[in-house]
Parts: C-alpha cells; sequence; structure tokens
C-alpha cells in the first residue's frame, strides 16, 4: 500500500455496516481480542454505561423470557384444544347414541350448558310441525320470516358468526333471554342453512367474539345437518 492510499484508507473510517457485518462473520472476535471488552462501553437507557457483555447478557435474558412467555402461551392453546376436542368427542358420541329428537336436542343443550358454558341455546328447525317442534324444546325455522331481514350477511355467508348481535337479531335468537345475552355465536344449519340455525348465547360479552376459531363450530353444524335429517321433513 502506497503512502498516499494508507493516508486515504486512515480518513476514511469503516462504515457500521461493514463493521457489524465482520463480527457477525467472526462470532470469536472478541474472545480472541479479550482486551478490548474492557474498553467497550455501550450507553444504557438509565444514563449510565455497561460493558458489551453485561450487555448481552441482558438482551439474552430478555429475548428469553419472551421465549418462555411464547412457549407459555403455546402450551396453554395446545391444553385448551385438548380440552375441546374431548369436549367435541364426548359431545359427538351423545349425539350419535340418541334414538330419538327429543334426546339429540335434549343432549345438544346439556353439553352446551354444562361442557361448554353457554347461559342459553336456541335451536330454530325446519321441517317440523308446530305441535312437534314445541315438544322438542325448538323453535320453528320459517325462510321467508321477515327477522331474517337482519341476518342477511349472516346469509351471504352461511358460515358461523360470533360475537355481538344487535338487538332485533338477538331478540329472534333468544326470544325473552335476548337482553341478558352479551355475546353470541349462531350457526346455519344445512349448507344454505336451509334445515335451520344454532344460537349459542352467554352473558360475557367476550366470551364469544368476531376472532375466535369457528372451526368447531362449523362441523358441530355438519353434524347435527347429517343426524337432523333423520327427523325432519325438508
Amino acid at each position: 500500500m502506497t503512502t498516499f492510499q494508507q493516508s486515504q484508507t486512515e480518513r476514511q473510517p469503516l462504515e457500521e455496516k461493514t463493521v457489524a457485518d465482520y463480527l457477525r462473520d467472526n462470532p470469536d472476535f472478541f474472545q480472541n481480542n479479550t482486551s478490548l471488552l474492557a474498553m467497550l462501553k455501550i450507553p444504557h437507557t438509565c444514563g449510565t454505561a455497561v460493558s458489551l457483555v453485561e450487555h448481552q447478557v441482558k438482551v439474552l435474558r430478555d429475548q428469553n423470557r419472551q421465549l418462555k412467555r411464547k412457549l407459555m402461551d403455546l402450551v396453554q392453546v395446545a391444553r385448551d384444544n385438548n380440552r375441546l376436542s374431548e369436549r367435541m368427542h364426548q359431545l359427538t358420541l351423545g349425539l350419535v347414541s340418541a334414538g330419538t329428537l327429543e334426546t339429540l336436542l335434549d343432549t345438544l343443550r346439556e353439553h352446551l350448558q354444562g361442557e361448554f358454558s353457554a347461559d342459553t341455546v336456541t335451536i330454530r328447525l325446519a321441517g317440523l310441525p308446530e305441535a312437534r317442534a314445541r315438544e322438542c324444546g325448538a323453535e320453528l325455522f320459517i325462510p321467508e320470516a321477515p327477522e331474517l331481514e337482519h341476518f342477511e350477511s349472516f346469509y351471504k355467508t352461511c358460515k358461523p358468526q360470533c360475537g355481538r348481535f344487535k338487538p332485533e337479531q338477538l331478540a329472534y335468537l333468544f326470544g325473552d333471554q335476548a337482553p341478558a345475552v352479551g355475546s353470541a355465536a349462531v350457526i346455519p344449519l344445512g349448507g344454505d342453512g336451509a334445515t335451520g340455525l344454532l344460537a349459542i348465547g352467554s352473558q360475557e360479552t367476550n366470551r364469544f367474539h368476531p376472532g375466535m376459531g369457528t372451526l368447531f363450530l362449523t362441523h358441530l353444524g355438519e353434524l347435527l345437518d347429517i343426524l337432523l335429517s333423520e327427523y325432519l321433513d325438508i
């Protein structure tokens, strides 16, 4: 290197990225140059200074705490999914073994209110005489009912919906119990919802919310549609 080139190099400091890339590619640099560690100081948020090693330890501890929290969250989700899967299994066994429409609907309500902490359950069915519906504790589902105008978006997708519903929607779904319902899940029955619908209500405003998964509700609706077809004249 000429004297001129050396002078130019001295006047042009290395870019931060170049230094960072070098240290990233040579992680043992400070191990081979331990004397530098005593000289390095990194400003602390509180105004004092800490060594690079101390700073690294702090960063690693913070990352460790974050990873632990994420791991615990994943473990909790896995436990919740296991419990939900077991409850769904027991509900399915009860519904499949029901020999009558009354037993089927009673089993559905008992499991939803007991195992799934629902405060109120309403099932509206098409293809049932009014007297038969009363015997089973079901409500009639009439596709031409004017109240269904309030569920236009629901029937456009014909998929389970969760969250807070409007007063006129709650009135149709839960009748006299509507004022006590803070949130609900509504499940269409049948591919186009022609079989009816299942409404699950909770007094808690956040028990059912739009961001929650609906896979379980979809499977429940599909199962009910198959089992109910034996009893409904549709």
